[in-house]
């Protein structure tokens, strides 16, 4: 009996000290404002399943070419384009060539997108000589539900293709041809059989769906019953990705969380806030947006603020790459969302990569870069002292 109890005293202070030192090797969670990824809040159980289900699709499902990758591809896995759901690395650019004119049609072999990898037995795609490209980093995908709630009408209303206020801005939408399987929500308002066009860097796709499917087929070489057309070949095939798939995928694109800015309330980036604002830097980077009421509760009637206005904006020559999509000009941007640039080097490989092909290797760099509407913002911007620059990057790294 007392060996018994002898026993248990042992096995219970080992058990204790055991936990003692688990608690001491195993780092705290990181809080919540720094990471990326997770559900926006207010899901139910069945959406927090599907939301999984994507987020499995997403993050973890390699495509080998049993499973339908390539031929000829640029990534195997949406996540490997999307670490963490941040930016993207140089290495995992996208090269787009063969428009070079607005609301034309690519008619170079292999536009409009560079297949630059393949699989054994294949050659990957070569540009060809002397035409113009665009290079683009993967952006970050958090907070994509809330941009794809808004309407039309209220992306509208920033729009000033004249500059009629005289601001030296103007802002136009992205009007889109959708694809066939494209179904307009009541959010949605057709000019001339287009569509405002909301991701990408140009604008050029009109919603999730447009992304997904598109991404699926150009960046993987996967199709599906959405996108049926085969890279490689040029062909009609079977679909290689089944609808269930797709559309989890675009509701866990429609409901990962806006990123949360960091310490909001410091003297210093509360300064750095007012020198944003003073610079006209939101006219273009629209701080604040509010959904109405959409088919997913969770993002109905949401305050955001993600730092867009969603338009094309003359960035200048600069930034011209000579190549375009859809119907921005060579020179014209999408206004890119601000939201989680701070947390950028944790997907990055620890620095930033900035602008829409990564030439800006700080935020500061990014802002010089700035031409066209933006180049008053820019001059101002070099015109601060090192106190109100230093104040303005910690606000903008807060973000």
């Amino acid at each position: 009996m007392k060996e018994h109890i002898v026993w248990m005293l042992v096995l219970f202070t080992a058990g204790f000290f055991l936990m003692i030192s688990c608690e001491a090797i195993i780092p705290e969670a990181p809080a919540e404002e720094d990471l990326l990824d997770g559900p926006i809040a207010g899901l139910s159980y069945e959406e927090q399943d599907q939301f999984l289900k994507g987020d499995i699709a997403f993050n973890d499902d390699v495509f080998t070419p049993k499973t339908g990758l390539g031929p000829t591809f640029v990534a195997t896995s949406c996540g490997s384009c999307h670490p963490g759901d941040g930016k993207g690395h140089p290495s995992t650019s996208l090269i787009r060539f063969g428009q070079t004119e607005p609301n034309t049609a690519p008619t170079i072999s292999g536009a409009p997108q560079l297949q630059n990898r393949a699989i054994p037995g294949y050659q990957p795609e070569k540009l060809p000589d002397g035409v113009p490209f665009m290079k683009m980093t993967p952006p970050a995908v958090t907070g994509l539900g809330l941009l794809a709630a808004l309407t039309d009408e209220q992306i509208l209303e920033n729009a000033d293709p004249n500059d009629e206020d005289g601001d030296g801005i103007s802002g136009v939408p992205s009007y889109v041809t959708p694809p066939d399987y494209f179904i307009p929500e009541d959010h949605h308002q057709p000019e001339n059989g287009r569509y405002i066009g909301r991701f990408g860097k140009k604008a050029s796709t009109v919603n999730l769906l447009h992304q997904t499917a598109t991404a699926y087929n150009q960046d993987i070489g996967v199709t599906s019953t959405f996108e049926l057309h085969d890279v490689y070949s040029g062909l009609t095939i079977d679909p290689e990705v089944s609808d269930q798939i797709v559309r989890d995928v675009v509701f866990y694109l429609k409901t990962l969380k806006a990123p949360i800015q960091r310490k909001p309330n410091n003297p210093d980036i509360m300064r750095g806030k007012e020198v944003f604002n003073t610079l006209q830097c939101s006219s273009c980077h629209t701080p604040k947006w509010t959904t109405q009421e959409t088919d997913i509760a969770a993002l109905s009637n949401k305050a955001f603020y993600p730092y867009t206005d969603l338009l094309l904006h003359d960035m200048g020559p600069g930034l011209d790459d000579g190549a375009t999509e859809g119907s921005a000009e060579t020179y014209e941007w999408r206004t890119p969302p601000l939201w989680g640039l701070g947390l950028s080097p944790d997907s990055q490989g620890g620095k930033y990569f900035l602008m829409h092909d990564g030439r800006a290797q700080s935020i500061e760099e990014a802002i010089l870069l700035h031409g066209g509407e933006a180049q008053n913002s820019r001059d101002q911007f070099q015109a601060l002292s090192s106190d109100e620059k230093e104040a303005l990057i910690k606000f903008l790294e807060s973000l």
